[in-house]
């Protein structure tokens, strides 16, 4: 195995490296020091020579006594002893307060044995100068040392003492940056919830922060002479970054070390524990090329393992589980905007057929770290997998409901907000109370709000939807069937659906003027909506011809990019305003 590991990266230890880092502020240049220092010793020989001068100058047709000037040269110097003091720490307090120290005799002398009184002045500012430097100095001390407890936090995991995720993030940036070769190790103890419900979760703190030091002590000091990289994830999750190898054996005989510090046996209050871990890992640039991605591909090989349930609990990620990273890093990404109320509503525009403006389609949008819109073909599938699709839509419908509700406040403008609800978001036991909230906190009227639900619901639990529908039907809301034709059609379910209106998807309107039968098959759909009292929206219309066929057949809206596409609200607004 190679050893050529950098020997000022192994020597510095990680409590020196957070003493050495700020918020973002680093010391000034040295030759901002040299400046200020010549400037105030150039404002002081001038303020000294000027002070005792009768001479008058022109200025402005004005005849001005020379020595007015004085408080102009004063001030500048009394500027450089305080930036001196805020901006070079120790270094710049003890200059000032030295300099002002010496100015003070001179002052003394001039008034006591010149009778210069124009002394008196600068000697109490002089005195003043060195109480405000005093004060900036010992502010900005106690300023520092908050700003390096708070990063501390920010950068330690507060039960291990470990580097956090925040930290291995920065880690993996300055290696990436650095064109660093690395692996990017994810580490899992298996069975570690037992410990916390049987034994208690003090216990399982306990043996946490003893892996966790066998773990870094070895990652520091290991017999190959190498230094690891370790970060505490959370709980009984790490994180390791491997560097100085050559090939996939050398990184496999790096985990086998960790691996067996975690089987050494653990004694905690006069009982041993036996612990096993599971290790997925992915290399920069082979697997990834950035720190988001290669904690996917790492949690991808690990979430393999677990899946696999094979006697291998070491793996690396491969192409084969790309999928399976995207969803990770998918999620993750969802997680995160949900956290930071990230997610970005759209407005679609919905018309009647005289291009009369019905109100909008709110969509959710998420963007990727470039910026970059994410296909909602993409996430809204992983978030409806992993569970998170009700805060999905609850997070665009209270967005989207605040704007409009606000908008047609100040304008009183009727418009319709259409808004996907999930199944399982409608089966909460909380949900109509959450829209209830919503409604509340955005002032939109429950009649300007139209819940879009799925076929599926009522193959789900009819019993219970209905109850749900009720419910809302009571409070006002209108009820709209999405993507009608595409799922568990059935009249007799739609008989009992108390719905107003139905979503013809775009799927059976893409095909609409390219032969007949599509054309009645569409026609046949809005027929049985007008039957059972319902209006009927076709999504998708993007063309004169799909147009003036919805026309003749009886379609009441249409939602499309012919009339006006998915926009930011602001957007939506001025085509508002425009019609």
């Amino acid at each position: 195995m190679s050893t050529n590991r950098n020997s000022s990266e192994k020597g510095l230890s990680y409590k020196k490296k957070i003493a050495k880092i700020t918020f973002g502020q680093r010391p000034a240049p040295k030759f901002v020091f040299a400046i200020l220092l010549v400037v105030y010793i150039v404002a002081s020989i001038i303020l000294t020579n000027i002070s005792r001068s009768q001479e008058m100058i022109h200025l402005f047709g004005m005849r001005i006594p020379l020595n007015l000037f004085n408080g102009v040269f004063s001030s500048l110097s009394d500027v450089c002893l305080l930036l001196m003091a805020f901006l070079f720490g120790k270094v710049g307090f003890i200059t000032s307060i030295i300099l002002l120290i010496l100015h003070i005799p001179n002052l003394t002398i001039h008034l006591l044995l010149q009778h210069n009184i124009n002394s008196i002045p600068g000697i109490f500012r002089s005195l003043f100068t060195a109480l405000t430097v005093i004060i900036i100095y010992w502010t900005n001390k106690n300023a520092r040392k908050f700003q390096k407890k708070l990063m501390a936090q920010t950068l330690t995991d507060p039960l291990t003492g470990l580097p956090s995720r925040f930290a291995c993030t920065e880690r993996m940036n300055s290696y990436i940056k650095k064109d660093y070769q690395f692996v990017v190790v994810s580490i899992d103890l298996n069975n570690f919830k037992a410990i916390n419900d049987t034994m208690g979760h003090a216990t399982g703190d306990k043996v946490i922060a003893e892996i966790a030091s066998r773990l870094k002590t070895l990652s520091e000091t290991s017999p190959d002479g190498k230094s690891d990289f370790l970060a505490s994830l959370g709980g009984d999750v790490f994180c390791l970054l491997i560097r100085d190898y050559e090939c996939d054996d050398d990184i496999i005989d790096t985990i086998r070390l960790y691996e067996s510090e975690i089987k050494r046996k653990i004694t905690i209050d006069g009982y041993d524990y036996f612990m096993t871990a599971n290790f997925g890992y992915a290399e920069y640039l082979l697997d990834a090329d950035n720190e988001g991605a290669l904690y996917s591909c790492a949690d991808a090989a690990l979430h393999e393992i677990k899946r696999s349930r094979g006697e291998n609990n070491i793996l690396r990620f491969s192409t084969d589980l790309m999928k399976t990273a995207k969803f990770l890093d998918l999620e993750r990404r969802i997680r995160v905007a949900l956290h930071e109320e990230a997610f970005l509503f759209y407005l679609q525009p919905q018309f009647d057929m005289s291009h009369k403006l019905r109100g909008f389609e709110a969509l959710a949008r998420l963007k990727d770290q470039d910026g970059n819109i994410i296909s909602p073909n993409d996430f809204i599938p992983v978030a409806e997998e992993a569970g998170l699709i009700d805060r999905v839509d609850l997070q665009i419908f209270r967005k989207a409901a605040c704007f409009l509700g606000n908008y047609m406040e100040e304008t009183g403008a009727d418009l319709i907000l259409s808004t996907n609800i999930s199944v399982k978001h409608l089966m909460k036991n909380n949900f109509i109370e959450e829209i209830q909230s919503v409604i509340r906190e955005s002032g939109i009227p429950a009649r300007n709000v139209e819940l879009e639900i799925t076929e599926s619901i009522m193959i789900d639990s009819a019993e219970e939807a209905m109850r749900c529908i009720n419910r809302l039907k009571s409070m006002g809301i209108t009820m709209a069937i999405d993507d009608f034709g595409t799922g568990y059609s059935s009249l007799s379910y739609l008989n009992k659906i108390p719905v107003d209106t139905l979503k013809i998807d775009k799927a059976f309107i893409d095909p609409l003027a390219l032969n007949e039968s599509s054309k009645k098959y569409v026609e046949a759909i809005i027929s049985i909506g007008h039957i059972l009292n319902f209006k009927v929206i076709s999504e998708g219309v993007e063309t004169p011809e799909q147009l003036e066929t919805l026309k003749s057949i009886g379609c009441d809206y249409i939602q499309g990019y012919i009339w006006g596409e998915t926009m930011p609200p602001e957007k939506a607004i001025e085509l508002v305003k425009n019609i």
